[in-house]
């Protein structure tokens, strides 16, 4: 079983903050990759005027990730899966020779229980949830955390992942730059006008991008 991480979002752009967060999340797991699955569209920004096409998207995660063992795939859109966790249960049925492992930050855990089925995400994979300073208070004191409290996992123990049992969830303390996707579309609001779509391949599925999601 190859272990791997999952790290979702619109990377609307992909900013070194991803790749710090996932090349700490890498040596904390002992993970052999990190997918970042570009979605084709966050349900939770429904709408959002200032999201770029997906093959932006995908073009500058792949910038981004160039020599670290990250992998940006699209795989959602050829998946046809709009939720995490269809999609988390698709992968696990395509790729069994993996053991797949989420990776969010607290932000995320802190409105974790508006997405769909998120207890069901739980059961399907194991939760390794980054700090976040600002966040990690409201994270603690949410919802979904009442419920996932019992199946917290130490720190010091998080390479074991692999052998827990899913529901399981890991708290990684870690001091990330001030990067963000927000602040980079504020400096350059055409920044995606500089990915070209041509010869634009997913790495990880080998295909190019479905045509009416560029």
């Amino acid at each position: 079983m190859i272990p791997t991480g999952l790290l979702g979002g619109s990377f609307n752009p992909a900013h070194y903050s991803h790749r710090h967060i996932s090349r700490f999340a890498i040596r904390a797991l002992g993970l052999k990759e990190m997918w970042w699955l570009v979605s084709p569209g966050n349900p939770l920004k429904t709408g959002a005027a200032d999201m770029a096409p997906l093959s932006a998207r995908l073009a500058s995660a792949q910038r981004m990730a160039r020599r670290a063992p990250i992998r940006p795939t699209a795989i959602e859109a050829q998946l046809g899966t709009r939720y995490t966790a269809d999609t988390l249960r698709a992968l696990v049925r395509r790729y069994p020779n993996r053991r797949f492992i989420w990776v969010m930050g607290a932000d995320n855990l802190a409105q974790f229980d508006r997405w769909r089925d998120w207890r069901g995400i739980a059961r399907t994979v194991a939760i390794a949830v980054i700090a976040r300073p600002g966040y990690d208070v409201g994270a603690r004191a949410s919802r979904a955390m009442g419920w996932l409290r019992r199946f917290v996992r130490p720190a010091a123990k998080a390479k074991d992942w692999t052998r827990w049992r899913p529901p399981a969830l890991v708290l990684l303390h870690f001091y990330p730059d001030r990067g963000s996707a927000t602040r980079l579309r504020a400096k350059d609001p055409g920044w995606h006008l500089s990915h070209s779509n041509k010869g634009l391949r997913d790495r990880l599925t080998r295909r190019p991008l479905p045509q009416e999601v560029h």
